[in-house]
């Protein structure tokens, strides 16, 4: 028997809250303007692309994991824009998937981040740092003028709203 769909989400909010996934929204002063030189791996993610982060088309969750959704986020964004590892990582997929290019970077935690359609300026292999530049906004893809951002947790598709801070954390509260 599977889940019902609010409790999955529950969980996987819960799961991220407990394993120092946190919620909060990695922006502030300096976030995004490039890679912290002998920082230390974290959590706090930073938007994929420079201000304002105007989301074009949210995460739709699929009712099956192969029924239709849309698993991940859609940024306004133009091509040339600068692109940003939204964590510290290690590119794990460089190349053109059907017609456009896309990115991967493999993260601490069992999560993987995407990007298309990307022209990348790094390398499989190549570890990143949260607000390293990894390439610019190339053309194609399934929408224009956007930068689409997927995040897979565990294998499966969550929203990247859970660590870009676009989601509330779970609070779990007394019965009685």
């Amino acid at each position: 028997m599977r889940a019902p769909a609010s409790f999955t989400a529950l969980l996987v909010v819960s799961l991220l809250a407990g394993a120092g996934g946190g919620v909060g929204p990695g922006v502030g002063p300096g976030a995004g303007a490039g890679p912290r030189a002998g920082a230390a791996p974290t959590d706090a993610w930073v938007w994929p692309i420079g201000p304002p982060h105007t989301i074009s088309a949210a995460y739709d969750a699929p009712a099956t994991p192969y029924a239709a959704g849309h698993r991940g986020l859609d940024f306004a964004a133009r091509p040339g824009d600068p692109v940003l590892a939204p964590a510290d990582g290690v590119v794990s997929f460089v190349g053109v998937v059907v017609d456009r290019p896309v990115l991967a970077i493999a993260h601490p935690g069992d999560r993987v981040s995407s990007f298309e359609p990307v022209e990348a300026s790094v390398a499989v292999g190549d570890p990143v740092l949260a607000g390293q530049r990894i390439g610019t906004v190339a053309t194609g893809g399934h929408c224009q003028g956007c930068l689409h951002l997927g995040l897979r947790l565990h294998g499966e598709y969550v929203s990247p709203l859970l660590l870009l801070g676009g989601i509330p954390g779970a609070v779990l509260l007394p019965l009685a």
